[in-house]
C-alpha cells in the first residue's frame, strides 16, 4: 500500500518565514556593506580633496604676495643709493681729471662747476624748462604718431603672408637705416617747421614698433589662437582679446626700441635742421654749443638728452614692464 506524507501548514509557514528572514538579513548585510565601502569611497574623496587642498593652499602661500609697505630705510638704499653713489663716483673722477690736470685744456673738458654754472644760468633765465618741454612735447607727440601706424601695421605683417613677404624686409632695413639718413630728404620735402620733425620721428620709429609686434606674435602658441577661434574670437576681435595680449611683452619691447628711435631722429633733426622759427630744443642746445665753442653748454646738453631718456623709462616703460610681468606670474608683487 502506497503510503502518502502528509505536511503540516503551519510547518510550512514556518518554514517560509525563516526563509523570508534569512534573504532579509542577507539584504540587509549586503546594503551594509555597500553603505560602508561608500562610506570608504567618500572618505577617500573627502582625504584627496583634503591632500589637493592643502597642498594648492602650500602653493598659494608660497605665492602670496607681502601686503605691508616696504620701508623707507629699504627703499633708499635698494633705489636710490645706488644712483647717487655711481653719481658722486663720476664726478669724482671728472673732477680728479681736472684737479689733477690730466685734462687741462677747459675747451675739451670743462669742470663739474662751470657745467654747473651753465645749468644755473638757464634756469635763472627761464629757459632751461623750455628747452626740455620743447624736444619732449615733440618726441611724446611724434612717438604717439608711430604708435597709431606700427601697431596696424605691424599686426597685418603678422597675419597676412603676402604683405610679410613683400614688407617684412623693408621694415627691417629701415630699422638698421640710422635716422640722420632721413634728416636731409625730410627737409627738401617739408621744409624747416614741424611736420620735417614728425616725419622723421615717424620714419626712425615704425620700423621698430611694427617689427618688436611681428616678434612678439610670431611667439604665441598656436593652443591660444585655436582656442580663440573655438570660443569665436576671430578677426578684430581675435586680435584684441588674445593675439595683442598674448604678445604683449614683444610689443613692449618693440614700444621702448621705438621710443629710443625716435627720441634719436628728433635729436638729430634738431642739430641738423635747427631754426629759430622751430624753437630751442635739447638737439638745437648741444649745435649752438658747438658753434659757441662752450663745451659747458654742450656738456649741459648731453645731461639733459641723457635726463629725459632715463625719466621716460622709469616713469613709462618701466611701469609697464612690472605690469606686465606681473599679470603673468613672473613678478611676485612686494
Amino acid at each position: 500500500m502506497a503510503s502518502t506524507e502528509t505536511k503540516n501548514p503551519a510547518d510550512a509557514k514556518n518554514a517560509d518565514g525563516a526563509d523570508a528572514d534569512e534573504s532579509r538579513a542577507d539584504a540587509e548585510s549586503a546594503d551594509a556593506g555597500d553603505v560602508e565601502a561608500a562610506g570608504a569611497d567618500a572618505g577617500d574623496v573627502r582625504a584627496g580633496t583634503a591632500d589637493a587642498g592643502s597642498v594648492e593652499a602650500g602653493l598659494d602661500a608660497l605665492e602670496t604676495a607681502v601686503t605691508g609697505r616696504t620701508p623707507l630705510r629699504k627703499t633708499f638704499v635698494d633705489k636710490i643709493l645706488p644712483p647717487l653713489v655711481a653719481t658722486v663716483l663720476v664726478l669724482l673722477v671728472w673732477q680728479a681729471l681736472i684737479s689733477f690736470k690730466i685734462v687741462d685744456d677747459p675747451t675739451k673738458l670743462p669742470s663739474p662747476a662751470d657745467v654747473g654754472a651753465e645749468f644755473k644760468k638757464a634756469w635763472l633765465e627761464g629757459t632751461l624748462l623750455g628747452y626740455i618741454w620743447t624736444s619732449v612735447s615733440r618726441g611724446l607727440l611724434g612717438f604717439l604718431f608711430a604708435l597709431a601706424i606700427g601697431t596696424p601695421l605691424g599686426l597685418l605683417v603678422a597675419r597676412v603672408k603676402f604683405l610679410r613677404a613683400a614688407i617684412g624686409p623693408v621694415l627691417s632695413g629701415l630699422q638698421s637705416l640710422p635716422s640722420v639718413a632721413w634728416v636731409p630728404p625730410a627737409v627738401i620735402w617739408l621744409g624747416l617747421n614741424n611736420s620735417m620733425m614728425y616725419a622723421v620721428i615717424l620714419l626712425g620709429a615704425v620700423p621698430s614698433i611694427a617689427n618688436g609686434l611681428v616678434s612678439g606674435i610670431d611667439q604665441v602658441p598656436p593652443l591660444f589662437l585655436r582656442a580663440g577661434r573655438t570660443m569665436g574670437a576671430t578677426g578684430l576681435k581675435g586680435a584684441w582679446h588674445i593675439v595683442l595680449p598674448a604678445a604683449l611683452p614683444g610689443y613692449l619691447a618693440g614700444l621702448k626700441q621705438g621710443w629710443a628711435f625716435s627720441w634719436r631722429s628728433l635729436m638729430a633733426a634738431e642739430i641738423i635742421a635747427s631754426s629759430p622759427d622751430l624753437g630751442i630744443g635739447l638737439g638745437a642746445l648741444l649745435e649752438n654749443g658747438r658753434n659757441a665753442s662752450s663745451m659747458a653748454m654742450v656738456f649741459e646738453a648731453i645731461f639733459l638728452i641723457l635726463f629725459v631718456g632715463i625719466a621716460i623709462d622709469l616713469l613709462i616703460f618701466s611701469p609697464l614692464e612690472r605690469w606686465v610681468l606681473r599679470t603673468r606670474g613672473l613678478l611676485v608683487k612686494g
